[in-house]
């Protein structure tokens, strides 16, 4: 959970931003995000609409091509919109500016998993739409949640006992939930998906403002090979850890499921970080899965994130 900063682009570059800032536009003055990209969708594909600040009147619109936000600059900047009710917009350029914090400094964050370089790391932007992002949030706030000591969780399938850090399979909770269909027949569905994933175990994590995730490597003896996890509501940092070998020994004999209290006490070690948009969808396999911790840093600038977490559990 960090807020996306977008900040205006260099003298030059505004023409190859697919970002527009846009006032007096928004929640707050009783535009919904789908009427907004509905009103600029004439102007080309609108890959997303993202509040650009609390104050609900002022909103990013984001295109797949840069040509498109230029042509709904030129055309709708500073004049009435009349499928927004004659509303006048503020417009400027913007680039998205991956958020940061001080103990990531030193670690460039990317935006596409490819720059990562880290086989069986996949990530797919905008895998839902938003007005499939909103029926998610509400079907899964009619579920029951477990409080843990710094979030809420949901399980389904199995459950994950966070004592043991496994999963009893003999203990089924029933058939996973309905709201999660759709996004097990996409991922099956998507020809960019690297393996067939029939998922049996479903988590969903709400963080609060300010809490993150401890570096860890999910359990080997619990989960199969391949993981999901769905960003809801709001979007995130995530660093990937890589230890060499005896440069970290973890209390117990496995690392499987175990935290680092204090992994930057460790001096050999490879970081990489991923900005997660909302609505995005990692996939964890092979050595991504099975070889890099991965972690969210905590910090006071995150806002509220739910997650959806799938994966196979061992029998």
């Amino acid at each position: 959970m960090v807020m996306p900063r977008f900040v205006r682009p260099k003298e030059g570059d505004s023409e190859s931003s697919p970002n527009l800032y846009v006032a007096n536009c928004g929640p707050a003055v009783g535009l919904s995000f789908d009427t907004i990209a509905s009103a600029f969708s004439s102007f080309g594909e609108v890959k997303g609409v993202y509040a650009a600040d609390e104050s609900g009147a002022r909103v990013i619109v984001s295109f797949l091509e840069p040509a498109s936000a230029h042509s709904a600059f030129i055309a709708l900047n500073g004049r009435p919109c009349p499928h927004l009710g004659g509303r006048s917009l503020h417009i400027r350029h913007s680039i998205l500016q991956p958020p940061s914090c001080r103990e990531m400094a030193s670690v460039p964050v990317s935006l596409n998993a490819s720059d990562l370089n880290i086989p069986g790391l996949y990530l797919f932007h905008d895998f839902i739409s938003v007005v499939e992002e909103g029926q998610l949030l509400q079907a899964v706030d009619t579920g029951s949640w477990i409080s843990l000591s710094k979030r809420r969780v949901q399980h389904y399938g199995y459950k994950f006992c966070y004592d043991t850090r496994n999963v009893d399979t003999k203990q089924h909770l029933g058939a996973l939930p309905s709201f999660v269909s759709f996004i097990l027949e996409r991922i099956s569905l998507s020809p960019d998906i690297p393996e067939t994933l029939d998922l049996d175990q479903l988590t969903v994590n709400e963080y609060p403002p300010g809490v993150g995730l401890s570096p860890h490597i999910d359990t080997h003896s619990a989960f199969e090979g391949l993981i999901f996890s769905l960003s809801l509501a709001g979007p995130c940092i995530m660093e990937f850890r890589r230890y060499t070998a005896g440069s970290w020994v973890p209390k117990t004999a496995s690392i499987s499921g175990t935290e680092v209290e204090n992994p930057n006490s460790c001096s050999e070690v490879s970081r990489k970080a991923i900005y997660l948009p909302p609505r995005s969808m990692l996939l964890l396999s092979g050595e991504a899965r099975c070889a890099w911790h991965h972690y969210i840093p905590h910090h006071k600038l995150y806002v509220q994130v739910l997650n959806v977490y799938g994966c196979i559990a061992k029998a």
